[in-house]
């Protein structure tokens, strides 16, 4: 498979190659390695919790694409920047059980590794059963850090998450389209938030970097940067 026929975006980032993917994450060919951000699992029920109706199935939603995701790419290393559960209220008997059914319908190669996020420092590690490992903040996977925040002080190029950033693309007259975006710089690179029900905080490339909005099945380069 090609980085066109996934409707990725390739980039080479500290002499590595990295595949940018419509579907939120982080492709690192060389080392089978899948990244992704801010799943926020359980956030649903966690509002659900606080009596607010908020929709039912992110959840499964989210669970069901990364299941998807390590049956299209060769993944032997599956690691969260950050922010995997939601809060303490998101361990539902509910979520908690589809955690589990997820775990086992992993193809048995990859292994998972949680980067602690503000969230998680909250909502706990996830259930012992999962078989993840968790570590603080940076993860080394040379030439990258591995991070949640993407200012960490950190030896590599930091690949991070925790912004949820978007872009906003305007077109003739009042159109307006607001778009999850990878946010690409000299020293770091920020991914857009993976779950479905996260919210986004609108940002703008700064000096040195580029915008990567996801739209259409498709990651699309923006002029500049």
């Amino acid at each position: 498979m090609t980085p066109e026929d996934a409707g990725a975006q390739a980039v080479r980032l500290a002499g590595e190659t990295l595949w940018l993917l419509p579907e939120h994450a982080v492709w690192w060919p060389d080392a089978a390695m899948l990244m992704l951000a801010d799943v926020h699992i359980g956030k649903a029920a966690s509002f659900r919790a606080l009596g607010q109706p908020v929709p039912h199935g992110t959840t499964a939603d989210n669970l069901r694409r990364l299941l998807d995701l390590t049956r299209q790419y060769p993944v032997r290393d599956l690691v969260f920047l950050g922010d995997f559960l939601h809060a303490r209220a998101a361990r539902t008997a509910a979520v908690v059980l589809a955690l589990h059914d997820w775990r086992r319908a992993l193809p048995t190669r990859v292994r998972c590794t949680l980067v602690r996020g503000n969230h998680d420092t909250h909502a706990g590690d996830p259930p012992e059963g999962l078989g993840f490992e968790v570590v603080s903040e940076p993860l080394m996977a040379p030439p990258f850090a591995l991070c949640h925040e993407p200012d960490a002080r950190a030896d590599g190029y930091v690949l991070a998450g925790h912004l949820h950033p978007a872009c906003v693309l305007r077109g003739r007259g009042s159109d307006v389209l607001r778009l999850p975006c990878f946010v690409v710089g000299a020293t770091r690179m920020i991914l857009p938030a993976f779950g479905a029900f996260t919210g986004h905080a609108t940002v703008r490339a700064g000096q040195g970097e580029r915008i990567y909005v996801v739209g259409d099945g498709r990651v699309w380069g923006l002029p500049g940067g």
